[in-house]
């Protein structure tokens, strides 16, 4: 039987601390205001899946209080450190089981889109939440093309377009990645019976020199042998990797889905 398809940015990578710092800028004022609506939280047991660099167990941590529970997973927890405000468990959501519960809230970013089975991974989710427990699901939906708002010259946009659609036509999906799920994941939860359902689709600018720009320079030290693979070359690649520096370069994040419901 084949192996299933490696993550394409592992934590054990060099890289990988600047790329959980960039995800962390980009998207935690999303998720926390997200995170905020659901009321208030003290008290409340929370699984963070997939937690990366730890950023929203810390939120997390902080919003329930010593009375609460923040449990944050990992299949590498190399940047959930001792000494934590929240407990850390090595964990692989594709092969076990979800952690035992119930869970008041579930939050999964930039996760399920990576796993070949995330269907059934959410039916799980879903199953593990508490009566009136909430589901949270960000991942990115990046088919929509036309990300270079500014560039400094013709040249520059044409490289970066072509950047995202190797990005996305190749690289991910060879790691098992499936670009359209970020938009499935509203009906999937109607399926499972949540209720309350709820979507916001977040993008924003971002000028070269921050976070949004620079994850494309750091997608590329991560995955630089996929995108060779692809057809891209060594000089491409390390003009986008300037170019991603550039404030003269603007670009569009990908459109983040931010998905909740209710058991």
């Amino acid at each position: 039987m084949a192996a299933a398809p490696s993550y394409a940015f592992d934590n054990d990578d060099p890289e990988a601390a600047d790329r959980h710092g960039y995800l962390a800028e980009i998207f935690d004022g999303l998720t926390a205001q997200r995170l905020s609506g659901l009321g208030d939280l003290t008290g409340r047991r929370c699984l963070e899946v997939g937690a990366g660099g730890g950023s929203i167990a810390r939120w997390l941590a902080r919003a329930t209080g010593p009375a609460g529970r923040v449990l944050a997973t990992d299949i590498n927890t190399r940047y959930l450190g001792p000494g934590t405000d929240y407990e850390v468990l090595r964990h692989d959501l594709s092969t076990e089981p979800v952690p035992e519960g119930p869970w008041d809230v579930i939050h999964a970013r930039m996760v399920l889109l990576h796993l070949p089975r995330r269907r059934e991974i959410l039916h799980r989710l879903a199953a593990a939440l508490a009566p009136g427990g909430a589901l949270v699901v960000e991942d990115f939906e990046s088919t929509f093309r036309k990300s270079v708002l500014a560039a400094p010259a013709p040249a520059a946009a044409v490289l970066v377009d072509t950047y995202h659609r190797v990005l996305v036509e190749h690289v991910l999906p060879a790691h098992g990645n499936d670009p359209t799920w970020a938009g499935q994941v509203h009906a999937a939860m109607l399926a499972e019976g949540l209720t309350g359902l709820d979507t916001v689709v977040h993008a924003r600018s971002w000028p070269g020199g921050t976070a949004g720009a620079l994850l494309i320079g750091a997608n590329i030290a991560q995955a630089r042998a996929d995108f060779l693979a692809a057809g891209m070359t060594d000089a491409e690649l390390d003009e986008l990797q300037r170019l991603a520096a550039d404030p003269r370069l603007v670009v569009r994040s990908m459109l983040t889905y931010s998905t909740i419901g209710r058991r």
